[in-house]
């Protein structure tokens, strides 16, 4: 019986192979919909690539729906020196056909949790947490109902990369991070500590691009674009892959190793604004809120999504 999952997103190259990852596992995850969030990009166009992205995989069924267009309390903050104008610069996909759901993406959240049996549906972020924490707000009781939110977002040993003590997704909305990681329910995070060890090498991306299919050559073109900022902030030869590595801990959670641990979100300090502090050695006696990775196998990732992206058009 597959997972169910809802992603929540704002694609963001690496949030759409993430997608494409999801998408091409069907026997392990049954996506029921995919909610945007304003983040790398401004809400209509995550909105848009969400689709361009369903679309892409061949998976016209799978609904999305459009979320917050601002953070909870902040101006938004965006990325587009990263990912282009679009927030998914490199390929040239076709606009979508599908329509956009008229519900709102945190109502949607809420019914879907409500309705379904409790403990049956994974959240995965790929984007700042606003939808979430707006759905917690909104209606508590959705947070004894989700199985496990894993999340892309936060960083402890390797601090920030949109500042130096903050990691981008926190970042944009650490007040609505601080709700998530309060509610209760079960969370999983894969934070920079592990992305900065996947690392999407020239080698990798070749064998990517060698795939030949309509997927492998559009996730060739998005890493190419994003990739040259990281290239060159990090000095690597290869740039991190993060969002995707939400979507293997699912698949494959042999591939990443942590500890369960209490996290929390700096939001009062201008100086680290955003920083998720784990307590990795339990020095603080807080009690222990989410399972905070740390280390994670590259060639072991980098397979599965070789294989995988293969099985899409």
């Amino acid at each position: 019986m597959p997972r169910k999952i809802i992603i929540d997103t704002d694609p963001g190259q690496d949030d759409a192979v993430a997608i494409l990852l999801a998408l091409a596992s069907p026997e392990e995850l049954d996506v029921i919909g995919i909610v945007a969030v304003a983040g790398n990009v401004g809400l209509h166009h995550n909105a848009n690539n969400a689709r361009k992205i369903v679309e892409l995989a061949g998976r016209r069924n799978i609904p999305v729906y459009a979320g917050c267009a601002r953070p909870m309390r902040r101006a938004l903050v965006t990325a587009e020196h990263v990912h282009g104008d679009t927030g998914l610069n490199g390929p040239d996909l076709p606009e979508p056909t599908i329509p956009l759901q008229p519900q709102h993406g945190v109502d949607y959240l809420i019914e879907t949790l409500m309705n379904a049996e409790a403990g049956s549906i994974t959240l995965c972020t790929l984007g700042p947490l606003t939808n979430i924490a707006m759905a917690l707000v909104k209606e508590p009781r959705i947070a004894e109902r989700i199985a496990e939110i894993v999340m892309m977002g936060g960083a402890y040993f390797e601090v920030g990369n949109i500042t130096p003590a903050a990691e981008f997704n926190i970042f944009v909305d650490p007040e609505a991070a601080d709700v998530v990681l309060r509610c209760g329910a079960p969370i999983t995070m894969l934070p920079l500590d592990v992305t900065h060890q996947i690392q999407s090498t020239p080698e990798r991306l070749r064998a990517i691009l060698e795939l030949g299919n309509e997927a492998g050559k559009a996730v060739h073109a998005m890493l190419t674009f994003s990739e040259s900022f990281d290239l060159q902030k990090y000095g690597w030869s290869g740039a991190p892959l993060h969002d995707p590595t939400v979507i293997a801990y699912l698949l494959k959670p042999e591939l990443f190793e942590g500890r369960h641990c209490n996290v929390t979100i700096e939001t009062a300090s201008e100086l680290t604004m955003g920083m998720s502090v784990a307590d990795y050695w339990h020095v603080t006696g807080k009690v222990r809120n989410a399972t905070f990775m740390r280390n994670g196998d590259a060639d072991g990732f980098f397979a599965l999504l070789l294989e995988r992206l293969a099985r899409l058009p």
